[in-house]
């Protein structure tokens, strides 16, 4: 993986030492080399990690005549099969990297060349002849691509912390952004926490035309255009039976697998003991001749520690296995984790992640991991609460708010059984919205201060929380069934802004490049055409991966209950860090900035040590947010 920044300004030429100190700054995204390219309005930068042609991909490169210039994050699997097709068509090659193949992909086929690409990735294209830039974004999101434009600039960077080296642009805090991390632990695209700063959507391009003004005597300016290249369609395909799917399922899978073997540095797995990442470490040690490097973390609480399955998956595929146990003392790793994020990121299996990146990058610098199974195949709980609630949807809407709705609000905040309740009095979507989502609109209007919030309904027109972002997909979904609605959903949100940004950011701060097999587009599309029936099954999550790794992982395994990648924060936050809690969410500074209620902060931290209450989720998401803002904004 690598550090892509780039600007575009018609007004005066980009400062190197700018581009220079955005490059620097992202310099463990890519500590094995920088390059950069400047000419009257352009300045693009980028630091490399060696992973393809070690020798010769280096950054930014450019097409024969110089007139194309390339800054490129991420990796093309299918670029030997793309590289002979534009021989044949009469391109020249001066290198074995996967970088040169998108140039001239694009030469030939222009903004089109995306859907040539498989593989992840982010990169920004500048064609001199035609005074353009073309950014893009891989299907899924895996790759970031932060952007600021105004009229006359375009900054973009693989990580926020790299526009914010230009001084001249201001940091103001997004009060939407504020909810929506509260809401979702994360702020959804295309915003970020800051205003003027934008995150390019996944399976999106954009085009940035250097202009003449209206009258042709004008000074020039940009014209932007955003284009959707890529988007999941669901087609069920009833034809063909249940030993068919399965058939076809593990062929696409250990195809997807195996084309991500391709490197010229050492590569592992990431195991949990679940299904995905033994699925492909089991692929993974059938088509290669050496065994797979795998790594684990686990942790002293037993019911959120997997390394028990992960050394049985080991011993039958024969692994070298490398594991390591998380305790409290890990919180001291979040004062790195919320500069390496830049954004408020409050999914506290962050922290596992860091470590277990950490150790694989004693060994390896390519890891192969399991994400994406759960959005793919069916694999949350939440889904299988989701389709069961449905069973009280002959009920009119107002009856449910009066029955179950009336019982929640009877009941205290963080008191086990308030949620379903509250779910159950709900619409599906609204109803899925909250099993998916960390706040309601009581919470957050009592941690708010009342100048944010103000703000905020100012702004808006309905209620805070809106969950808009969730309903634009979940209504835009070519499908009426539910589960394939809500899969959709988190595929384009939950999976790209939460699972996706974790792994890239805390890799990457290891230098160690994540990749993953059950993202792969074409297996994505082909899994949009298994009927949802198979995906889950009375009651079975992942029904028919399931059944395509029977034979090949042992039933222990495939058959076990769905722990995820979850982190013991209530009993860390009732321990070990009672205290460092209270020090850090009412310390002077954080009451100084009046963006929450101090006085409501201290009465939940006193709840949270209560019996039957449980307010860690939301502790841990305002510590990593003022861990943020001391990074940020003093």
């Amino acid at each position: 993986m690598c550090g892509i920044i780039g600007i575009v300004d018609v007004v005066s030429s980009p400062e190197r030492s700018v581009v220079e100190k955005m490059c620097r700054i992202m310099s463990h995204r890519g500590p094995d080399g920088e390059g950069y390219y400047f000419d009257d309005k352009v300045g693009l930068g980028h630091s490399r990690l060696s992973i393809i042609d070690l020798e010769g991909g280096k950054q930014p490169m450019c097409n024969e005549d110089g007139s194309i210039w390339i800054t490129y994050n991420g990796e093309i699997y299918n670029f030997p099969e793309l590289r002979e097709d534009l021989i044949e068509k009469g391109h020249r090659f001066k290198t074995r990297s996967d970088t040169e193949t998108i140039i001239h992909a694009y030469e030939e086929y222009g903004c089109s060349c995306l859907e040539k690409l498989r593989g992840m990735f982010a990169f920004g294209i500048w064609d001199g002849n035609k005074e353009v830039l073309f950014l893009a974004r891989d299907r899924l999101g895996k790759k970031p691509l932060y952007y600021y434009c105004d009229e006359k600039r375009i900054i973009f960077a693989s990580e926020l912390k790299a526009i914010y080296q230009d001084r001249r642009i201001e940091k103001e805090i997004h009060p939407e952004a504020l909810v929506n991390y509260l809401t979702y632990n994360y702020i959804p695209f295309p915003e970020t926490i800051f205003k003027k700063i934008y995150k390019l959507p996944p399976g999106h391009s954009m085009t940035v035309n250097v202009s003449e003004g209206k009258s042709g005597n004008e000074k020039k300016g940009l014209n932007i255009s955003l284009r959707q290249y890529w988007d999941i369609r669901y087609d069920p395909d009833y034809s063909l039976s249940e030993h068919d799917w399965i058939e076809a399922l593990r062929e696409k899978i250990e195809e997807a697998v195996r084309i991500r073997l391709i490197s010229d540095v050492p590569l592992g797995a990431f195991l949990s003991g679940g299904i995905d990442s033994s699925a492909v470490v089991a692929l993974m040690s059938m088509v290669q001749d050496r065994p797979v490097k795998t790594f684990s973390i686990g942790f002293h609480e037993q019911e959120f520690s997997e390394v028990q399955y992960a050394r049985k998956i080991s011993e039958r595929f024969s692994t070298e296995h490398h594991e390591m146990i998380v305790e409290p003392d890990a919180l001291d790793i979040l004062p790195k984790l919320a500069w390496e994020f830049d954004e408020p990121f409050a999914d506290s299996s962050a922290i596992p992640t860091y470590y277990v990146s950490k150790i694989a990058r004693e060994s390896v610098t390519v890891i192969l991991s399991g994400d994406g199974g759960d959005e793919t195949f069916g694999g949350y709980r939440r889904y299988a609460w989701a389709q069961d609630m449905q069973r009280y949807d002959w009920m009119p809407l107002w009856l449910k708010k009066a029955v179950f709705g009336a019982l929640s609000d009877l009941m205290p905040d963080g008191m086990r059984g308030k949620g379903m309740l509250r779910h159950l009095s709900k619409d599906p979507f609204e109803r899925y919205a909250g099993l998916n989502t960390f706040s309601d609109s009581n919470y957050v209007h009592s941690i708010l201060s009342n100048d944010v919030l103000s703000t905020v309904k100012k702004n808006s027109s309905g209620p805070v929380p809106d969950f808009r972002h969730l309903k634009k997909y979940y209504q835009s979904c070519n499908s009426d069934d539910y589960l394939t609605r809500i899969q959709y959903l988190d595929t384009k949100v939950y999976l790209a802004e939460d699972i996706l940004t974790k792994v890239d950011r805390a890799s990457m701060l290891c230098s160690l490049e994540t990749r993953a097999p059950l993202l792969d587009h074409e297996l994505i599309e082909l899994a949009a055409r298994i009927p949802s029936s198979l995906k889950i099954r009375n009651g079975q999550l992942k029904y028919i991966l399931k059944r395509a790794m029977h034979g090949i992982l042992p039933e222990e395994i495939v058959h076990r209950k769905k722990m995820g990648f979850g982190v013991p924060l209530a009993q860390w936050f009732k321990k070990d860090i009672k205290e460092y809690s209270r020090d850090i969410l009412l310390s002077k500074d954080a009451r100084a900035r009046g963006l929450f209620n101090s006085r409501y902060i201290e009465d939940m931290l006193d709840s949270h040590q209560q019996a039957g209450r449980d307010f860690s989720a939301r502790i841990w998401a305002l510590l990593f947010f003022e861990h943020w803002c001391m990074n940020w904004m003093s």
